[in-house]
């Protein structure tokens, strides 16, 4: 069942792809005119979607409209809670400081009574051996291995709640987004639209497609796991402050092992560190309200369910405003059933922090887009002597403009990798598809071409099919990444788009 299964969905994923692929590649997204960009004011996403419709730059849809109004009302509410959110975080970091200085003050009145006289030494000089071993045997058979510090943390938590109090709340969030529709709908144009409307607003924002946000999350992980490897093997990194404090050794010592224990606390549960990490630049002294823009967020497996659990959690608990955008409403994510418990949580957070909108249209303007440019000349089939050479005059004319240099680079990839381009000049890149995607590289590798070149040439393109599913699938993540960066692609392929993705002969045998 379970190898029938992904089949099943292996072509689910290649016969969308054909559809996907012809939306995107030779595609003018509205979104990506700088101009039209820059046009955008706060105030008036609506009037500037309704001014692009009138001159001609989008086609009217009642769909669109009505997502563009839901998203300008949200931004009349973002100036106030900019203001409310500075106010939050004064106060949030004097009460952070308060309670370090007090619970740094119960820490040394502690070690205190320890030093003096050592207090155990006393009592036992006091007591007879039949009482210290009836202690010593209640202690083993009744006290779990570190419950002791436990115990010890909690009560100093409840004693710093009472000097300092509870932590500051945020103030309510307006509720943010969540659209979806068919591909090609202006869902992705839409919350660009409101993305940029937000610069002057809002501090603290970022957008991410969802493969980004994935791969930015292991590296935070990553980074998270490895400081805590580093501090654990450093004792006086965990207790600077503790060395020149005039206590005996053995005092010095429990002082470390309560602030290791501390931090081990605080670090059992990494998502919501890793959440803190994942949106906001800790370096940066401003402090405000915080916009996630998530584009094409998906459940494609075990780990992202998990992760983008803990950290939405996270980040809508503690006042991120989120405009998402998928192709599938909330509920029907994961429809393979994974881990339910925590999808089911992770959709109540959705529904109670966003406002679920569809966009009903089934219209793909991508590709409506695609088939009326003028410069149809992307995408060169088949693979004779004629698609090459127009194929080949169009990289000669494009790398001749730009000084006609051409030389082999290497650019860094996430985690400290780098992938070496073949084939390079000043901001456009060429690769066989072989090299792209016929070994082990990923999203990681394709955001970093997507980053560093403008232009991108992918020639020898073969007919694809479920012998080779894993190499389609990565041309799929390929293009997606491209797309996403507004790279300018051209390819030579075997065949026409409509035909690259050979599902259906497939499926006769």
């Amino acid at each position: 069942m379970r190898r029938t299964s992904l089949i099943a969905s292996s072509f689910f994923s290649l016969e969308l792809a054909p559809r996907t692929l012809k939306s995107r590649i030779n595609a003018v997204r509205p979104s990506s005119d700088p101009s039209y960009i820059s046009s955008l004011k706060p105030s008036g996403l609506l009037t500037q979607y309704r001014n692009q419709v009138q001159q001609g730059k989008l086609q009217h849809d009642p769909d669109q409209e009505t997502v563009a109004m839901e998203l300008e009302k949200l931004l009349g509410r973002l100036d106030q809670y900019e203001k409310d959110m500075e106010e939050y975080h004064v106060n949030l970091a004097n009460w952070e400081k308060g309670r370090e200085d007090e619970r740094r003050k119960l820490l040394m009145e502690e070690a205190e009574l320890k030093q003096q006289g050592g207090m155990w030494d006393s009592v036992n000089k006091h007591r007879s051996k039949f009482v210290e071993r009836w202690m010593f045997r209640k202690k083993t058979e009744n006290v779990e291995s570190g419950v002791g510090k436990w115990v010890s943390y909690l009560n100093r938590e409840k004693k710093l709640d009472s000097l300092v109090g509870r932590r500051p709340t945020a103030p309510p969030a307006p509720k943010g987004l969540y659209i979806y529709g068919n591909v090609g709908s202006g869902k992705t144009m839409l919350m660009d639209m409101f993305y940029s409307a937000t610069d002057g607003i809002i501090k603290h924002r970022r957008r991410y497609h969802f493969h980004e946000a994935m791969l930015k999350i292991n590296e935070h992980m990553h980074k998270i796991w490895k400081s805590q490897v580093e501090e654990k093997s450093l004792q006086s990194s965990v207790s600077s402050w503790i060395m020149n404090l005039p206590f005996d050794t053995k005092v010095k010592e429990w002082l470390a092992a309560e602030e290791r224990y501390k931090q081990d606390i605080q670090m059992k549960n990494i998502l919501p560190a890793v959440a803190d990490k994942f949106l906001i630049d800790q370096r940066s002294d401003q402090r405000g309200a915080s916009i996630l823009c998530f584009d094409e967020i998906q459940t494609v497996d075990v780990f992202a369910i998990v992760a983008l659990s803990g950290i939405m959690s996270r980040l809508l608990s503690t006042g991120t405003v989120l405009v998402a955008t998928s192709n599938r409403a909330p509920n029907d994510l994961n429809q393979d059933g994974m881990q339910r418990e925590i999808f089911l949580k992770f959709v109540a957070k959705l529904e109670k922090h966003c406002e679920i909108v569809l966009i009903g249209s089934e219209i793909d303007y991508r590709r409506l887009i695609a088939q009326r440019s003028i410069d149809q000349a992307h995408y060169f089939w088949p693979l004779n002597s004629i698609a090459v050479n127009k194929f080949e005059k169009i990289w000669c004319e494009v790398t001749n403009h730009l000084g006609g240099q051409i030389y082999t680079d290497t650019i860094p990839v996430m985690f400290g990798r780098t992938l070496e381009v073949p084939n390079c000049c000043e901001g456009v890149a060429r690769f066989t598809f072989e090299y792209l995607c016929g070994q082990p590289v990923g999203a990681a590798d394709y955001i970093a071409v997507a980053e560093n070149y403008h232009t991108v040439f992918i020639s020898d393109i073969p007919n694809m099919s479920m012998q080779i599913r894993d190499k389609a699938r990565r041309f799929i993540t390929l293009i997606d990444e491209l797309y996403n960066h507004h790279c300018c692609l051209f390819c030579l392929a075997a065949s026409s788009i409509d035909e690259l993705f050979q599902v259906s002969s497939l499926k006769q045998r």
